[in-house]
């Protein structure tokens, strides 16, 4: 099979760039070439004696290094020194040059050496080191796993690498301690292994933390969800309706609640709670993100799911969002929440609706049925691996049948509003609404006919922002907080298609 370029791209990282290539047709994997410029021996040589001067020059504190918002002006500082040094050992050297060789030190100083390249690539989830003796894999957004171009010499400096890691969070990881699961404080997630525990060698897994995060219009936009079901959880969640997203690993639940949690009233108390922050919202919500923390070396200090959501009902929420339910001990919190007039959000791993509901009501959650009927959504997430996409499968409400009588068991079964169908990769409307549009219009007095055209301009609303590209998390949240203060100027300038940003302002 021939070899093809699918794709060529640059990446920038301390004004130097790098050339990406994804060629198919090589080693049965599509594979990742990442193009660096040739170091000569020599020069290597001369620049780990100027790393050497760097680290006698210039005092580096732990806070420095560990710390996000100081790592970048340390960055710059080096930065300077390595530009002068440069000049003084290896004079004629071009800007461009220059650049790399600058980037080359602040890596192998500062960070984990090439792979800080992979890092920078705005298209990679995943970047995952097995051993020294095969290449570094990585995970692309389009293209899926990827094996690159990339081998670390040797399995210590796998180790040291997963080293530097434990150190930036307080945790060291040793042959007795072989295991690592760390929560940076950039919001990548690391988990690294060490020989003999991985018998091929030392490993490092880092998921990156999104930068953009994702929006209801990128959902739209790629086909995850139809602009109908984006207007249905607008109503849902305006309302303070609840609601369960679930799916399977890496189906894109965390991703749906971020597109979703913008639809909030700008006025609401916000409490997020996750493992990880993987949640952003839009800057001038009231919001309060919390994350956990494991115990310390000494097995103190950890603050589990359980402890954050026990204290967020402490805090005053309007809404609280819970990262995944795992435990009953959790489960009853949550629905505590819900029936003490809290809106909530969380996610499950399950893969239909009806998987959704036997796994709350059965070991180890074991939610009494009756508690159930305070979610008013079911959103199920899919993803095709052969293809490479993830789509919204269902969304359903969660309804009772067959119970008549005072000793009568109830039966809990989805009542599926919307579903997936693959022939044309669409989200259809299977049954109408027999609960949500009752409750909803029990609570705010609307008819059924004011319901629907509501939904009518929250859809009218969202295509219009997937047409005019409207990707910008902060400027779709101030068109809705726009939306909840003045609703006919929005619907308006929907109607005649007007730039977003002159609702947004600017």
């Amino acid at each position: 099979m021939p070899e093809e370029i699918v794709e060529k791209y640059k990446i920038d990282i301390y004004g130097a760039s790098a050339s990406i290539k994804i060629i198919s047709g090589k080693d049965f994997v599509t594979l990742y070439d990442l193009s660096l410029p040739f170091i000569e021996t020599g020069t290597k040589a001369l620049l780990a004696e100027i790393r050497e001067r760097l680290i006698t020059e210039i005092s580096v504190t732990p806070k420095e290094i560990f710390d996000p918002k100081t790592i970048d002006i340390l960055k710059e500082k080096f930065k300077v020194r390595i530009f002068k040094l440069l000049e003084q050992n290896i004079p004629h050297l071009t800007p461009e040059n220059k650049m790399q060789l600058t980037a080359y030190l602040i890596n192998e100083t500062l960070g984990l050496g090439v792979l800080e390249f992979l890092f920078s690539d705005p298209f990679l989830e995943e970047v995952v080191v097995n051993s020294s003796k095969e290449p570094v894999w990585v995970y692309h957004k389009v293209h899926g796993w990827l094996k690159t171009n990339i081998v670390i010499s040797d399995e210590t400096q796998i180790a040291n690498y997963a080293s530097i890691i434990a150190r930036r969070v307080g945790r060291q990881i040793t042959t007795l301690d072989p295991l690592l699961d760390a929560h940076l404080v950039t919001g990548d997630r690391a988990n690294a292994t060490l020989f003999p525990i991985s018998t091929r060698g030392n490993t490092i897994t880092i998921r990156k933390f999104a930068r953009k995060p994702w929006t209801v219009v990128d959902f739209v936009a790629n086909n995850t969800m139809s602009s109908d079901v984006a207007a249905l959880i607008w109503m849902t969640m305006q309302y303070e309706g609840n609601i369960i997203v679930s799916g399977g690993t890496a189906t894109g639940k965390t991703s749906f609640l971020q597109t979703c949690l913008p639809f909030i009233q700008p006025n609401h108390r916000i409490i997020s709670i996750e493992d990880t922050r993987e949640l952003l919202l839009p800057e001038f919500l009231h919001w309060v993100p919390l994350t956990t923390r494991e115990a310390n070396p000494e097995g103190k200090g950890e603050i589990t799911m359980l402890d954050l959501m026990v204290n967020s009902l402490r805090m005053r929420p309007d809404r609280i969002v819970v990262g995944e339910i795992r435990r009953q001990e959790q489960a009853e919190v949550l629905f505590e929440a819900m029936h003490t007039g809290h809106s909530v959000y969380s996610t499950l791993h399950a893969d239909t609706a009806e998987q959704t509901i036997g796994r709350l009501v059965n070991p180890p959650i074991n939610i009494p049925k009756n508690q159930l009927d305070a979610i008013d959504l079911l959103v199920v997430m899919f993803r095709d691996r052969r293809k490479r996409f993830r789509r919204i499968i269902e969304v359903s409400e969660i309804v009772p049948v067959g119970a008549e009588g005072v000793s009568a068991e109830v039966t809990l079964q989805p009542n599926a509003l919307y579903r997936w169908r693959p022939v044309t990769d669409r989200l259809e409307e299977h049954k109408p609404s027999i609960k949500l549009f009752d409750r909803i219009g029990l609570y705010t007095g609307l008819g059924e006919s004011e319901i629907k055209n509501d939904l009518k301009n929250k859809k009218k609303i969202i295509e219009w922002l997937v047409k005019n590209n409207t990707t910008d998390l902060n400027r779709i949240g101030k068109i809705i907080a726009q939306y909840y203060n003045n609703e006919d100027s929005v619907i308006s300038a929907a109607s005649k298609n007007s730039k977003p940003e002159s609702v947004a302002g600017g």
